[in-house]
């Protein structure tokens, strides 16, 4: 579950720069955590974004930016964007740039080459002093970085990777440089030692970078849909019945400057770069990398468009609705963002080791040199395995075991249409026993039609000027039922009765007093039947409504509550609603069963009705005439299961009264094209309201979670090995640098195996 924000805090995104380890991740939050008025600082190295939440006013971007400076690293605000797409290029020379790799091994070749002779009985070598030439350069150029981090990280109090390093590699060309000069022995140097692990952690860098570039693709896809500009219409545009548009009838404006409300003319093939509705025009509209929806969506007038989607063959005219960071598009991205920069709870762990993880190797160094040392009597022996174990030591696989995984996963899950905003879920989904449905809208298609209307009293108003009253209630409602009526009203040509003091009641329905008509004055309010459980009508409305009930439709009241005094209340008419199940509703529960998952439906309709579709489907178990409360108290009686073992509870919904359901769940999971509320409420956003795509979420979040602990292990692993074997001798520099490469990338790579994953039940 994701709790929801609090509205008297300030969020701030930043990219940090020059994070090499997960111990360069917890200095830098724990720099953050100290500045006043902080209320959580989450750091990801993989996406090298910070987010940090402060009390409102206490302090400001520039100071935050100043302390991480302070720190020794590199920060600046998130470019509103995306910056994930301007790190993607990156110059040939950079720090983690192929050239300096591919310079530090031509100048490292001549120094290594001569030892993989050696086995043939060839002995050669170049002399000390060469080899002193080609070695300073990778040394202190090319390898200067490790020194400047590693010293910024001792004047902060903590050690990290590049300290590692720059320790490791200066003690073997010290020592290499000592023996030159004071001895004429070129077997006893050890350059190629210190300029080989240069070359490899500078190799592992590139492509730990090439591989965060990989995991994040999904998010850059995302990026490049937004157009460059867009054609709004003039003012003075006048069009009638088609979309023909001439040059001088539109302005070609850059996207920041366009505005709710501007007419945008979208021609075949361009991508449509706003959210709204269609003026004039019909298309169809590829929207795959948005929703996950492989084939093109027919869109007429009137229809809803999505910024970023791609027109099909027809011309468009849409009016904006929503622009820049308010559209579909935006929100995806901030979303996918947020989640692969917070952390899994799994997480805190590996922070915790971190923070004791460098200095604890950099004692274990001393300790193997100095054992050493007295044991065998040789000093370069000594410091060469200290050098091993600093250098075999450096934590970056443990750094990205978790934030690769996650960037991974929630990658590859967006471009399916499983939007994974908190990582927590992953965590909690293979756990999941249980998986309840709302009916109406999740289950069902969510556009019911109004099938009949009865009234009680035929003498009081005919039936279309109930409707018209009915209808009147509803203007301006988004709810389903309230678009069944006016629908209704206008296929008959009646026009809505308008009405004044109008308001909602959640869980109950909406009230109203009509401002003409038979009802003129009357307080009105259309509600459900179960809230009028234990009123003296309730028996009397059961009656009328059995048939409706029987043929498993949804029904509804009209009741008028009197005048001025409130103090009588009857009913109107009983109004019968009918939804039709979605074509792949069963297959989804179907799906669920097969990972031995029990499937649970919430309905607020009538028993009947829940019973027919719970049956039609194959859900286990029906709960119905339940208010919008009681269904977050029945995710908890879930919870706590019959034999009192716990239970793990997922909830799928899309709309305002499932938001507390939502919330309450292990882990909830909205429709998008439901209600803003339900999706802020919910962990995961499904993008297309394809039942289906809970298992897919289930699933992507299981081996997502599998990664995770499979990366944890491997590097655990590696350092447990590893760190004995530096120490024993078996063992060199060169070797273990390159062994710590190795890990990196493997535990980069294991992450993106998750790319192959889709959707196994769509």
């Amino acid at each position: 579950m994701s709790p929801q924000k609090p509205t008297n805090s300030e969020f701030f995104s930043l990219d940090i720069g020059g994070m090499t380890c997960a111990s360069c991740v917890s200095r830098v939050e724990k720099a953050l955590s100290k500045i006043p008025g902080v209320e959580a600082a989450t750091v990801n190295l993989a996406t090298e974004q910070a987010r940090v939440r402060i009390k409102r006013g206490s302090s400001n971007l520039a100071e935050i930016i100043a302390l991480v400076k302070k720190t020794g690293y590199e920060a600046k605000e998130s470019s509103v964007r995306g910056s994930l797409d301007q790190k993607s290029v990156k110059s040939f020379w950079a720090a983690d740039g192929l050239g300096r790799v591919v310079l530090s091994f031509l100048l490292s070749a001549p120094l290594f080459l001569p030892m993989l002779f050696m086995p043939f009985g060839i002995h050669w070598s170049l002399s000390g002093w060469w080899q002193l030439a080609l070695a300073t350069p990778v040394q202190l150029i090319l390898g200067w970085r490790f020194y400047v981090a590693g010293y910024k990280s001792l004047m902060a109090g903590a050690g990290n990777m590049d300290l590692l390093v720059a320790l490791g590699t200066s003690a073997a060309f010290g020592l290499s440089l000592y023996t030159l000069l004071t001895s004429s022995h070129a077997h006893e140097l050890y350059f190629e030692g210190s300029a080989v692990i240069i070359c490899m952690v500078l190799l592992g860098k590139w492509l730990e970078a090439r591989a965060k570039q990989q995991t994040s693709e999904a998010i850059r896809a995302l990026q490049k849909l937004w157009p460059e500009h867009a054609k709004v219409l003039n003012a003075d545009c006048d069009l009638k019945s088609n979309t023909g548009v001439s040059d001088d009838q539109y302005r070609d404006l850059p996207l920041d400057q366009v505005l709710p409300g501007d007419r945008v003319f979208i021609l075949p093939g361009e991508r449509i770069p706003v959210d709204g509705v269609i003026m004039l025009g019909a298309s169809h509209v590829d929207e795959s990398l948005l929703t996950g929806e492989s084939e093109p969506v027919k869109k007429l007038a009137e229809s809803k468009v999505i910024g970023g989607a791609l027109n099909g063959e027809g011309s468009l005219i849409v009016a904006a609705q929503a622009v820049g960071v308010e559209s579909v598009l935006s929100k995806i991205i901030n979303l996918v963002e947020e989640a692969q920069t917070q952390k899994a709870p799994i997480q805190k762990l590996v922070d915790q080791v971190s923070a004791i993880f460098v200095p604890s190797v950099m004692i274990l160094a001393l300790m193997t040199g100095i054992g050493n040392w007295l044991y065998l009597d040789s000093i370069s022996i000594a410091i060469l395995r200290a050098v091993s174990v600093l250098v075999i030591a450096c934590p970056c696989a443990l750094g990205l075991t978790t934030p690769a995984a996650i960037m991974a996963g929630t990658g590859i899950a967006a471009r399916f249409g499983i939007l994974i905003k908190d990582p927590q879920v992953l965590e909690l989904a293979h756990k999941l026993n249980i998986v309840a449905f709302d009916k109406t809208g999740t289950l069902t298609i969510g556009k019911p039609r109004m099938l009949a209307l009865l009234p009680f009293d035929h003498s009081s108003a005919d039936v279309d000027q109930i409707l018209a009253t009915a209808a009147g209630l509803q203007l301006g409602s988004e709810h389903p039922l309230a678009k069944a009526l006016l629908d209704a009203a206008k296929e008959k040509g009646v026009a809505p009765i308008a009405s004044s003091l109008s308001k909602g009641l959640p869980g109950i329905g909406i009230e109203g007093v009509p401002s003409t008509g038979s009802f003129m004055g009357q307080t009105l309010r259309l509600q459900s039947v179960a809230s009028l459980e234990g009123s003296s009508q309730h028996n009397l409305i059961l009656q009328k409504a059995q048939t409706c009930f029987e043929q498993g439709h949804t029904v509804s009241v009209l009741m008028n509550l009197g005048g001025n005094d409130g103090e009588t209340s009857t009913p109107i008419a009983v109004i019968a609603f009918g939804d039709e199940l979605k074509p792949n509703a069963k297959s989804a529960v179907d799906a669920l069963h097969a990972l031995q998952i029990r499937t649970v439906l919430l309905s607020g309709d009538n028993l009947s009705a829940a019973t027919r579709v719970g049956k039609a489907i194959g859900i286990d178990e029906v709960f119905a005439q339940i208010m919008p409360g009681n269904k977050a108290e029945i995710i908890q009686r879930l919870q706590t299961g019959s034999g009192g073992q716990r239970q793990f509870v997922a909830m799928i919904g899309d709309g305002v009264n499932d938001a507390p359901a939502l919330a309450v769940a292990d882990v909830g999971m909205a429709m998008s094209t439901g209600t803003d509320v339900a999706m802020q409420a919910a962990g995961i956003t499904l993008m297309r309201g394809d039942p289906t795509l809970v298992a897919d979420a289930i699933d992507i979040s299981k081996k997502t979670w599998d990664k995770i602990r499979q990366n944890l292990f491997w590097a655990f692993a590696f350092n447990t090995i590893g760190i004995p074997l530096a120490a024993l001798g078996y063992l060199s520099p060169m070797l273990a640098g390159s062994a710590m490469a190795l890990s990196s990338f493997c535990v980069l790579s294991n992450a993106l195996l998750l790319k192959r994953w889709s959707p196994q039940h769509a």
